[in-house]
């Protein structure tokens, strides 16, 4: 059922304690007490993987005591700009979300709320002073992901589907199959998009098929893709949030993202009196703490682990650099 503005779920968490990490120089207006009103906006729910990260993060800085935090899901992109107006209307000093299918709204609302800050996903540029954006940038755990996923196949035939062929998108499945190419030159790829961000039956449909055509490792950047895995006893990689848990004997690694480190800088920003009008997006990389791989060690080979655990460590110390590629895999 189309929920509206009124009626979509809404959350207020409060906190005691300014956490350290926050606890910057205020902009004007600020009283050192004050907490920060952050406003979440996602257009699926918020169990989709994506949107789970952001809200986890809200949540855990809300318990922290740095902000309060609202939220409204399942918003639709005709209801998007109005959802961002009414929270700017309403008083949120930072209001965080995605612009992906409303860039041009999204960007016009920012800029007739010049007093309020936005944080966005984005395949697009920052604008102005307070149009802030950033990129899902997982795509060097997905490539020691790749590097584990390379000796375990049988077939040399890897499946990976995807939501939709945008930049971030593009670059987290390239660079699967890059770290798949390293420990395994000869390998296949297949790569599925499902048209949506979020329809795990969809997904799991698509992972049907690439197993059909002779994958015996799926790569799920969408949820649904390991229920296609589990059901025909094969092996799959999670991505953004840890699928271990819900797949013990099907999930043996996931390409991890943490939104902490971008919404910390945002709001130390938003609360210095800084503009937002930036690119978040380095905050997601390793060295930041933005992404990382965690592995089920005794479902993957020793040997693997071995040449995996250095390529991981030369990068969280800059002496190896993931390639960014977000042309569409073909």
């Amino acid at each position: 059922m189309k929920k509206t503005l009124i009626d979509r779920r809404r959350v207020l968490v409060a906190g005691a304690g300014l956490g350290a990490a926050l606890a910057l120089p205020m902009r004007s207006g600020f009283a050192q007490d004050t907490k920060l009103k952050v406003a979440g906006i996602h257009a699926s729910p918020v169990e989709n993987a994506w949107n789970s990260r952001l809200h986890k993060a809200m949540q855990e800085a809300a318990a922290d005591g740095a902000i309060e935090y609202v939220f409204s899901e399942g918003v639709s992109g005709t209801d998007y700009p109005r959802a961002m107006r009414e929270y700017a209307e309403g008083g949120a000093d930072l209001i965080v979300g995605e612009a992906y299918a409303v860039e041009r709204e999204a960007r016009q609302v920012a800029a007739d709320y010049p007093e309020t800050m936005f944080l966005m996903g984005s395949s697009g540029e920052p604008a102005g002073d307070n149009f802030g954006t950033f990129g899902t940038w997982n795509h060097e755990a997905a490539y020691l992901a790749g590097m584990l996923a390379g000796p375990m196949s049988e077939s040399g035939t890897f499946g990976a589907v995807g939501a939709i062929p945008i930049p971030e998108v593009n670059m987290l499945i390239n660079g699967f199959r890059m770290g798949v190419n390293e420990v395994r030159p000869d390998a296949k790829h297949l790569i599925g998009f499902i048209g949506t961000f979020f329809d795990p039956p969809k997904a799991r449909e698509a992972g049907l098929a690439q197993i059909d055509a002779g994958a015996d490792i799926l790569f799920g950047e969408r949820i649904g893709t390991a229920d296609a895995a589990k059901e025909r006893g094969i092996k799959a990689i999670g991505s953004l949030i840890d699928y271990t848990e819900r797949y013990p004997d099907t999930v043996f690694a996931n390409a991890m993202w943490y939104f902490r480190p971008i919404l910390d800088a945002a709001v130390a920003d938003t609360r210095a009196g800084n503009p937002t009008g930036k690119n978040y997006t380095p905050y997601s990389l390793m060295k930041e703490g933005g992404n990382d791989i965690v592995y089920a060690e005794s479902m993957v080979p020793a040997d693997a682990v071995k040449a995996m655990e250095e390529k991981r460590a030369a990068i969280k110390a800059g002496e190896f650099e993931v390639p960014i590629d977000f042309n569409e895999p073909k």
